[in-house]
């Protein structure tokens, strides 16, 4: 039997208690690649009208950034940029920043958020919405960075032909940028906690 904290209101927890907690939580972190890899799956013959499944798509975004040369974390961006669509289906770009945030800069994190609405440049015209809606943003600093992200990767990977590496190739980057969280309130204890 796991040994847990006994305690029912947090405020009467003690050092004991997180001491348990976090050992507990050092293990489950280990596997926030693997449970990230699995959600992503879920995208997998989800067509949603689509002519590729989102989970190629994603696949396709990023095996076309990988190609071009962009570092790791880009390309994790990329893969994991609408991993939100099965449970934020009216602002997915908000679900993958949420989960990236811990671990990416800030204008990766920029990129993933805004995308929906650069991507939006493309086709927001056919839904009765503005496509322009995105240069409300065009002095932001990250204007340009998104902009091509959606131009180069994100709009043209809906091509069943085209190149599409599988998920154990995106594997090893998801591993190691999860690993190292930098953007979170618990920031000092997880540095504390590495540091024994």
């Amino acid at each position: 039997m796991q040994h847990r904290a006994q305690f029912v209101r947090m405020e009467d927890s003690t050092q004991q208690d997180w001491q348990l907690i976090g050992g507990e939580f050092k293990e489950f972190a280990k596997a926030l690649p693997d449970r990230v890899m699995k959600h992503l799956r879920l995208l997998e013959g989800d067509y949603g009208g689509f002519p590729i499944d989102r989970f190629t798509h994603s696949l396709q975004t990023a095996t076309r950034a990988l190609r071009d040369g962009r570092d790791d974390e880009y390309v994790c961006c990329a893969l994991l940029h609408d991993i939100g669509d099965t449970l934020g289906s009216f602002n997915h770009p908000d679900i993958a920043a949420a989960i990236l945030k811990p671990f990416v800069s800030e204008e990766n994190l920029w990129m993933v958020q805004h995308h929906g609405i650069f991507q939006g440049n493309y086709f927001f015209h056919h839904i009765g919405m503005d496509r322009d809606m995105r240069e409300q943003f065009r002095t932001h600093p990250h204007f340009e960075r998104t902009a091509e992200f959606c131009a180069l990767y994100d709009n043209p990977s809906f091509d069943a032909h085209a190149e599409t590496f599988p998920l154990v190739e995106f594997e090893p980057m998801l591993t190691k940028l999860f690993s190292q969280p930098r953007n979170t309130i618990y920031k000092a204890a997880v540095s504390a906690n590495n540091d024994k």
